[in-house]
């Protein structure tokens, strides 16, 4: 698989000093956009240190990129060899900062993509962003560090409010502000055909009213000519700011067969996830972060699953296959692609109330109570949604539980209905 990039900015119509600096490093697999702040030369020189120091503690570790295998604990250290790189750079603009007449206050964002043997790792500050595009849908894998963010996230103001806030702008998190900053880290999976745009909130702070003309715009074959159309868009939309895009792409000349199975056997898994009501509102940074915690295993016609009585503690999507459900020697149900079962496990100790047989080749998606914990501890909120689906599964399981007979078919036309969330 190759990949390959394109970066550019521009000063914006209403700005004097571009800010904004970009970097583009295909041989490493390195993709940076910053948004420098502080005025005057201040935050050029930020957001120019920061991409400096990102390439050269990349290009030092280059072996460590270069020997990534694609296991979980490769993927750690790429994850930590990022974030030291936000904390020398950081590092530096800060006492830059505190030594230089003029450079007072300065810091920049900062988003980074490092691609390595199909996996993808941001580190990410501020309010800049790292979008993905696959198979014609978009999806945002950062999260803004900025006042009114937060404050969406813990429910002291709407989506509406934060439109007309004074205080859209603050960002909470950047380099160079403090000594040290802490990056919100992913790892993914990178697909042929993926296309990921860095960019500033010169470019996303119009491309926010209309995601559609977004996706139009990344759709082209050229990725100079890309670059170039996100940039007259912003500018034709006021370009009120800097404009910084990045835009990398996956590609290969022909796809061989595992490279086939292997986007087959991802995008199942993710669909999976998608289609189970407990993480019906994760967005597709969580469901990123929740499928990083399930571990894939098949199992052949036959086989038992888990046992009644057992004192194991999963859960189980099924991502592919048929399964038969049994308690006290009775088959009680079937499950197919995209049902689960186990959810209980995660939450308390009690042992299996029913036996599970693969009545076909099945491929399952397995999650421990250990990765769960972590997974929550990791970020609260899949967690806190993941416990209002569960609810409201529990809820309904309740009714049907008192529910009367001659209740029964009135009950059959509210299944279409969706189930309540406070998340959309």
């Amino acid at each position: 698989m190759e990949i390959s990039g394109v970066g550019t900015t521009h000063v914006g119509q209403k700005r004097e000093n571009n800010e904004d600096r970009v970097l583009v490093e295909p041989e490493l697999g390195l993709f940076v956009v910053c948004d420098g702040m502080g005025g005057t030369a201040a935050g050029e020189v930020a957001a120019g240190e920061t991409v400096k120091h990102m390439r050269r503690h990349v290009r030092e570790h280059r072996a460590l990129v270069h020997a990534f295998d694609g296991s979980d604990r490769q993927a750690e250290r790429l994850q930590s060899l990022l974030q030291e790189a936000f904390q020398t750079a950081s590092r530096v603009v800060y006492r830059m900062a505190r030594s230089q007449h003029g450079m007072h206050g300065m810091g920049t964002t900062c988003t980074t993509l490092l691609v390595a043997k199909g996996k993808g790792v941001m580190a990410h500050v501020g309010d800049s962003r790292l979008y993905l595009m696959r198979e014609g849908s978009l999806y945002q894998l950062s999260e803004d560090h900025t006042y009114v963010r937060e404050a969406i996230r813990t429910g002291m103001m709407t989506e509406e409010q934060a439109q007309s806030s004074p205080y859209a702008n603050i960002v909470t998190r950047a380099i160079g502000v403090r000594e040290s900053v802490c990056a919100d880290t992913l790892v993914f999976d990178v697909l042929p055909g993926d296309t990921f745009l860095l960019c500033s909130d010169g470019l996303h702070r119009y491309s926010d009213r209309e995601p559609a003309r977004l996706v139009e715009l990344l759709a082209g074959d050229r990725l100079d000519q890309t670059a170039a159309r996100l940039i007259d868009y912003a500018n034709g939309c006021g370009g009120a700011d800097n404009i910084g895009v990045v835009v990398v792409r996956a590609s290969t000349s022909e796809l061989a067969a595992a490279e086939l199975q292997r986007k087959h056997d991802i995008t199942g898994n993710l669909e999976a996830l998608q289609h189970v009501t407990l993480f019906q509102d994760l967005t597709m940074k969580q469901l990123v972060q929740a499928l990083n915690r399930f571990r894939a295993v098949n199992y052949p016609k036959g086989q038992l699953v888990i046992a009644e009585g057992d004192d194991s503690a999963s859960l189980h999507v099924v991502v592919n296959g048929e399964l038969s459900v049994h308690r006290n020697g009775t088959e009680i149900a079937r499950l197919g692609a995209g049902n689960h079962f186990g959810e209980m496990a995660l939450l308390n100790k009690r042992r299996r109330s029913a036996t599970v047989i693969a009545e076909t080749d099945v491929r399952l998606l397995v999650q421990e109570r250990q990765d769960f914990l972590d997974l929550v501890n990791q970020d609260p909120m899949i967690g806190l949604k993941f416990l209002w689906a569960l609810s409201q599964s529990l809820s309904q399981r309740l009714d049907d539980a008192y529910l009367p007979l001659d209740a029964l078919e009135a009950k059959k036309t509210m299944l279409g209905l969706p189930m309540l969330s406070p998340f959309r």
